[in-house]
């Protein structure tokens, strides 16, 4: 009798063994399928929420299937007491396992609200937006200009939430003394800017920052960003490039920057002021005047005096000789790479084509017609514009 009680008693043993071992394995092949979301979302998680709350919520998104094999495998994996609070992207069918990855695997919200400070070249506007987690695509929720529009109550709410995300974009073509005053003006920023950074030394780029960051700091990363570009562009610069160092390379990349808004036009534009070194003709760029009167310090808001344009100053290029003596503005990727690889061409003219590009030239007496054209289209502008001005005021 006990031998038949103690053979079942190891039967049922080995059955619930086998059960549970089953069990597990369903476990864990659940934890590693692809789960049943369809459409990403955006996963916040609260400053002192627990892997218990979260793993409700992603069942109550159907993000999971089982909160309670979530939970299991995140404590097996010994990741629950890492869990990060913030906003995170969830995309369609990630597993249990990708899940609790990017929610203990910390760094910066993945998605949910950020605010963008933009440094124009024209204005510094601040930009309250939203991920919209199904297309990846941002929705604006609003913008303004914080020198001249009151501050709206959705960006100091944003402001106020911990897993707001802040970013600052430097546009290219932007001067130093620009990107210094915008980011004294930023409130959400600690400390002071010694001085303006060299002209030209900081990358156009978005940058992330936080609450706090010093500003000094921020800089030091955008210079460090620079040289990196600058010391990529020089290493493959063209071999008989008209320039000795690689402060004439970052000049000639400025000057190129402002002189055109047209990505395809760069490498034209390069072409033809390394045609004028080759040629020992003045670079007779407006830019480089402009920078000469403003110091980079804002915009001139006008066009050129012919004073101007006669007047022997380091930066008037219509009267030196070769570069300026500095970069005019930061320059990007995209110019610095132009400068140090213009394409082959004869142009050595250019100007606006009234298309928003401009037309390029070999001989004087093209540039002229065009030049001619430019012209024409600049009155029939002004025409119109006074025709406009006199209907509205009718």
């Amino acid at each position: 009798m006990w031998r038949h009680v103690a053979a079942n008693a190891i039967t049922f043993l080995m059955v619930g063994l086998f059960l549970l071992g089953g069990v597990i394995l369903w476990g864990r092949a659940q934890y590693d399928t692809p789960g049943p979301l369809s459409e990403a979302i955006c996963l916040q998680v609260k400053s002192g929420s627990n892997m218990r709350r979260v793993s409700e919520q992603l069942a109550d998104e159907g993000a999971v299937s089982s909160a309670a094999i979530f939970r299991v495998g995140a404590d097996y994996e010994e990741k629950t007491g890492q869990l990060k609070a913030g906003s995170f992207l969830v995309e369609p069918e990630s597993t249990m396992r990708e899940i609790v990855d990017v929610v203990t695997r910390g760094g910066a919200s993945t998605c949910g609200t950020e605010v963008v400070y933009r440094i124009g070249v024209n204005r510094i506007s601040v930009q309250v937006r939203e991920l919209d987690p199904a297309t990846n695509q941002f929705r604006e929720v609003v913008q303004f200009d914080p020198a001249e529009d009151e501050t709206p109550a959705d960006y100091t709410e944003t402001l106020a939430e911990a897993d707001t995300r802040l970013r600052v974009a430097m546009a290219e073509g932007v001067t130093s003394w620009q990107v210094a005053n915008a980011l004294q003006q930023m409130d959400v920023l600690d400390g002071e800017i010694a001085q303006t950074p060299a002209e030209g030394s900081l990358a156009p780029d978005s940058y992330e920052v936080r609450k706090g960051d010093d500003r000094g700091a921020i800089i030091a990363r955008m210079q460090a960003a620079q040289v990196r570009l600058l010391d990529a562009a020089w290493e493959a610069r063209d071999e008989d490039l008209p320039i000795e160092t690689k402060e004439d390379l970052l000049t000639l990349a400025s000057i190129v920057e402002k002189e055109t808004g047209v990505a395809e036009e760069r490498g034209q534009v390069a072409s033809v002021f390394v045609n004028r070194l080759n040629q020992g003709m003045r670079l007779q760029t407006d830019p480089t005047v402009i920078y000469g009167i403003t110091n980079g310090e804002g915009v001139l808001g006008r066009g050129l005096r012919r004073s101007e344009l006669r007047a022997a100053t380091p930066y008037n290029t219509y009267v030196i000789e070769g570069l300026p003596p500095t970069p005019i503005a930061n320059p990007g990727r995209a110019s610095l790479m132009s400068a140090a690889q213009p394409p082959e061409t004869e142009f050595i003219f250019f100007v606006a084509d009234g298309t928003g590009g401009h037309a390029f030239a070999q001989t004087l007496d093209e540039h002229n017609r065009n030049v001619a054209r430019w012209r024409e289209i600049e009155a029939e502008r002004a025409a119109a514009a006074a025709e406009d001005a006199s209907a509205s005021g009718n």
